[in-house]
């Protein structure tokens, strides 16, 4: 998968370059946005690593390169700077911020991988602002509730302001929840659940917010046009995130495709 060059201006200071020795032996590094563009067409395609076509880096390299990043957190730091650059710009809108998660299956088990009706599987969360653009994603089990995901995305969150309201489906109608994010100073806004016993807390004019919570669905469309996001086929949940990162870096930067 290629990279503009618009787009590669935007990462070429965000990734590092390979360490030289100091007695200057050794062969020399391949280049990091070859090595990057091989990651990337792994994370497009789906496909294992040995069936890297050979206009990239050998496959060897690439996957080195990945497992070295992915270490020293290069994808984190990347997405961050792509999103702090643009809520610096005035391109992200806090006033109300949509979450959702969705289930991924988990083929070769491994940590944070929980036990659903649907199998055995890891849970991806993400927060999107209100042009739909993504804040957030964390990757937690699938067994625990999304209500009890909810503090671990916010914390994970690419820049540092919180959102002013929350917005997400049933699923988030928890009053411990509502009174959690209201000492954060975040509005939670949710439909109530139809077996809900206590009375009701919703203003039925705020939920009108909630039909523009497509937003945060859309962005989990995008996420899972890279088939190596789909599924979950790494044992190790830090290279399964550092693929879900890389696909919200190539998202972040859409605009820079020409």
């Amino acid at each position: 998968m290629k990279l503009t060059d618009k787009q590669w201006e935007k990462l070429k200071d965000l990734i590092p370059d390979g360490v030289k020795r100091p007695d200057g032996r050794g062969r020399p590094w391949r280049d990091k946005r070859e090595a990057l563009e091989g990651i990337l067409w792994i994370l497009k395609t789906g496909a294992q690593w040995s069936h890297l076509p050979p206009v990239y880096p050998p496959y060897q390299t690439c996957h080195r390169r990945f497992q070295q990043w992915q270490e020293q957190g290069v994808m984190q730091r990347v997405v961050e700077a792509l999103a702090r650059d643009l809520h610096e710009r005035g391109g992200v809108d806090l006033s109300e911020c949509y979450i959702d998660g969705s289930f991924c299956m988990a083929k070769k088990g491994g940590s944070s991988v929980g036990k659903t009706k649907r199998g055995k599987g890891t849970k991806v969360m993400a927060v999107t602002d209100a042009g739909g653009t993504v804040l957030s994603v964390s990757v937690e089990s699938a067994s625990p509730h999304e209500v009890k995901l909810v503090g671990k995305v916010l914390e994970e969150r690419f820049i540092e302001p919180l959102p002013e309201r929350l917005i997400g489906d049933k699923a988030y109608d928890s009053d411990p929840l509502d009174q959690a994010l209201q000492q954060k100073g975040i509005e939670m806004i949710a439909p109530h659940r139809g077996n809900r016993k206590k009375k009701k807390t919703q203003d039925g004019r705020k939920l009108r917010r909630y039909k523009r919570r497509w937003k945060v669905e859309r962005f989990f469309a995008w996420l899972f046009n890279y088939r190596r996001c789909v599924t979950r086929y790494e044992y190790k949940v830090e290279n399964y995130k550092a693929f879900i990162l890389l696909a919200c870096m190539l998202i972040l930067l859409k605009p820079f495709m020409r």
